[in-house]
Formats: structure tokens, C-alpha cells, sequence
């Protein structure tokens, strides 16, 4: 028996890689002589740099770079196994992980630190890029990536804004005569699962704003800010931001690369099964074990699980569902989806002692769900 595992990261406790060990040791335990293929995937936001390294045999640049607030912080992007192809996170460098909760502040949050990393990968000879655009602490449309990568954002006097959405009240104009030159000879594929436009009751400040830190009261000045960028951006390039889908990505950075960036917008998984060649190396395979964190109804909008069942259903090898947690009035739509659902935490112990001790408990699941099976 050949059994393909490919799970996302469960978040808050195992990386992808680390959750895909766990359910091949489980399943040894019950069957050595199974073959276990270890694919662990992302769907385009955080944790998409591991799997994509691991699989191609890739390597990580380490450098230091500025945080959504300023600071110095060390981070890192990957280089693929052909050798030519950056993969970004932007989170690395802009996203919620790297501040605490009183930190959290959409007004000063920047995504300069995204553009410095940007800035040394074309510094070190690379034009072909895949960036992940989730998990983003930030609400600025892009502007600070734009600004480390030599474009100016001015006010009434000639000056530069201040950092984040509060600044883009006060922009005028946008000079982009010394925008790095380098861009336009490269390729960036966008991975993301995000279709919100930059602005209105649907875009980035009014749906992912919350999260970010932007209070109800703050919605709609953050929302005239973005309005404002939309506007100078569409002065400058004739690119209307305003409606266009997937431009509300990562509070606005997508909307930066729609229209400064040779792009190529792809759904997260489709571009980390591309990368890890996930047909060819699931040829043969008796049941692939897919899984994340928590599963709900958001599974079906894009994440990795229902990427890896749809995928699944051309060759007809049957998916479960392995999750940490699996919301009950979510079990009929997922179940059309999966051969079988499992959730660690499963009603014997709860989700926090479940979170706590992810491992352990994911192999034991891991070992009943075979079990039975096998028994069949």
C-alpha cells in the first residue's frame, strides 16, 4: 500500500512538515510495510516557504530586514532546487506573527520590510518569483514594499508620507522615476486565495481590517485612505484599482503588485503543487491523508485540503481529512469532499489539550484512523 501524506500546517502547533512526520510515523506503527510519501503543502500564505524548499531540494537566503513597525528583524526567503526562483512570504517580513497584540497598529504598520526583501533578491541576480501574500499585519496598499523599491509618496509639500494607512490621507502624488528598473524584467506569480478588491464593503480594511488591528470606528478612514492611493495609482497608470479582484490582498499589497508588477495571480495551493510536481508523485498511491489546523467551511474557499481532494478527484484516489479540529455543522459539506474525516480533537479531549500536545495526538489518530481501514 502506497499512502501519500499531504497536509498543511496546523496552526498554532505543528508546521506542515512537522504534522506530516507525525502521520507516517503513525501510520508505521500500525503497518511498516506501508510505503508513506511525505508531501506537506500551504496554500500560498504562511508556511509556504518550508514545503517548497524541502520538495525541490531548495535553500534559504537569511538577512535582516524592518518589521511592520520598524524594527530590525533577522528573516529569510527561499531559493527553489533549479536555483533561479525566489519564494517570499511576505509575512517573514510584514505579517501579524511578528507583533504582539498591543502592537498591533494598521495606522503605522508598513510593508517596507516585503520590499527589502524583494530588493536583495534582485541584488543577487533573481527574476523569477512566487510570493505569498497572507497573514499581513498591514493596511499601507503597498506603499512601504513600493518605497523600499525606490518609488516616492508625497504630500502637499513635496515630502515624503509617514509609514502605513494613516499617511495615505495626505498623498498628492506618487513619483516613480527612480522605481527599481529590475522589475519589469522579472516575473512575480502572486500566490493567493484572496478575490476582495482594495476598497469598499468588501475590501481590505472592511473584511481583514479587524484582525489587523483596525477598530470599528477606524473602518471607514482607513477605507477613504486606500480610496485615495486607488485614485493616485489610477493618475498615474490608468489602472483602476478600485473593483479589481484580489487587489484587497494582504491590506492592499496585492493591489501594488497588480499595478507596478509583471503578475501571474494563481490560487496558493495550485502554485505549491506545481512546485512540489504533485501528480507525478502521487501516481500509484492507494489514499492521500490531507489535513490543517481547522476545518470549516473556509476549507472550501481555497486552502490546501479542498485543493488537494479537487486535485485528487481526476485520478480517483480517495482523500481523508485528518484535522486538529473539525467543526460539526462544517461534516456534511466537507464530507462531500473526503473519503473519510478524522479530527484529533474528537470529543475525548478537547482542543486546547488537543493544540497542546498536537503531536502525540495526531499519531494516535493517526493509527486509529488506519486501523480501521485496514480492518475493512
Amino acid at each position: 500500500m502506497k499512502v501519500i501524506v499531504s497536509p498543511d500546517s496546523f496552526k498554532g502547533s505543528l508546521t506542515a512538515t512537522q504534522a506530516a512526520f507525525e502521520i507516517a510515523e503513525g501510520i508505521k506503527e500500525i503497518d511498516p510495510t506501508i510505503e508513506t510519501v511525505l508531501l506537506p503543502v500551504a496554500d500560498g500564505g504562511e508556511g509556504t516557504l518550508e514545503p517548497l524548499i524541502i520538495a525541490t531540494n531548495g535553500k534559504t537566503v537569511h538577512l535582516e530586514v524592518h518589521d511592520p513597525i520598524g524594527r530590525l528583524v533577522q528573516v529569510e526567503y527561499g531559493v527553489l532546487g533549479d536555483g533561479e526562483t525566489c519564494v517570499i512570504e511576505m509575512a517573514k517580513a510584514s505579517g501579524l506573527t511578528l507583533l504582539k497584540e498591543h502592537e498591533k497598529n494598521p495606522l503605522i504598520a508598513s510593508t517596507f520590510g516585503t520590499g527589502e526583501l524583494i530588493l536583495h533578491a534582485l541584488d543577487n541576480g533573481f527574476r523569477k518569483f512566487v510570493v505569498g501574500l497572507g497573514g499581513s499585519a498591514t493596511n499601507d496598499g503597498g506603499t512601504g514594499m513600493l518605497q523600499a523599491l525606490g518609488m516616492k509618496f508625497l504630500n502637499k509639500d513635496g515630502s515624503e508620507i509617514k509609514p502605513g494607512a494613516d499617511g495615505l490621507r495626505d498623498l498628492v502624488e506618487i513619483d516613480a522615476t527612480n522605481f527599481d528598473k529590475r522589475i519589469q524584467n522579472s516575473h512575480f506569480i502572486l500566490a493567493c486565495d484572496v478575490d476582495n478588491p482594495l476598497v469598499g464593503p468588501n475590501g481590505a480594511t472592511a473584511i481583514f481590517g479587524p484582525q489587523k488591528g483596525v477598530t470599528p470606528n477606524l473602518v471607514e478612514k482607513l477605507d477613504q485612505n486606500l480610496l485615495n492611493l486607488a485614485n493616485r495609482i489610477e493618475d498615474l497608470t490608468g489602472i483602476s484599482l478600485h473593483k479589481q479582484q484580489g487587489a484587497g490582498a494582504a491590506g492592499g499589497l496585492g493591489g501594488a503588485f497588480i499595478a507596478f508588477f509583471p503578475i501571474e495571480l494563481k490560487p496558493g495551493i495550485e502554485v505549491v503543487m506545481e512546485a512540489i510536481d504533485f501528480f507525478q508523485q502521487i501516481v500509484g498511491a492507494d489514499f492521500i491523508i490531507t489535513g490543517e489546523g481547522k476545518s470549516d467551511l473556509q476549507t472550501l474557499s481555497g486552502k490546501a485540503p479542498i485543493g488537494i481532494a479537487n486535485a485528487a478527484k481526476t485520478t480517483g484516489i480517495p482523500v481523508i481529512l485528518l484535522s486538529g479540529f473539525i467543526e460539526q455543522a462544517s461534516v456534511s459539506a466537507l464530507s462531500s469532499y473526503f473519503y473519510k474525516l478524522s479530527s484529533v480533537a474528537d470529543g475525548t479531549i478537547s482542543q486546547e489539550e488537543s493544540i497542546c500536545n498536537a503531536a502525540h495526538y495526531l499519531r494516535l489518530r493517526t493509527k486509529e484512523m488506519m486501523q480501521s481501514i485496514l480492518e475493512k
